[in-house]
């Protein structure tokens, strides 16, 4: 079991760098356009995402509180 917290801390911590590197990207692309090569891209596929969401209506909102559950439940204290 051991290998298995092993493996959810590390994908935990890829998580983490990529939640980062998105943000660094918007704020690349707001202040110098989508010519930044690396990060060109980022606002308008978040504006698809959240446009298929928002075009879901139900399913979208379920959708999106699974996910902010997701990312919320990892920054709870972990007992034991």
């Amino acid at each position: 079991m051991r290998f298995l917290e092993e493996i959810k801390r590390w994908l935990g911590e890829i998580v983490e760098i990529a939640l980062l590197l998105v943000a660094i990207g918007i704020i690349f692309e707001i202040l110098f356009g989508s010519t930044v090569q690396f990060f060109g891209g980022i606002i308008p596929n978040l504006t698809v995402l959240l446009n298929t969401l928002g075009d879901n209506g139900l399913v979208g909102l379920i959708a999106l509180s699974i996910i902010l559950w997701l990312f919320y439940r990892k920054s709870a204290p972990a007992h034991g």
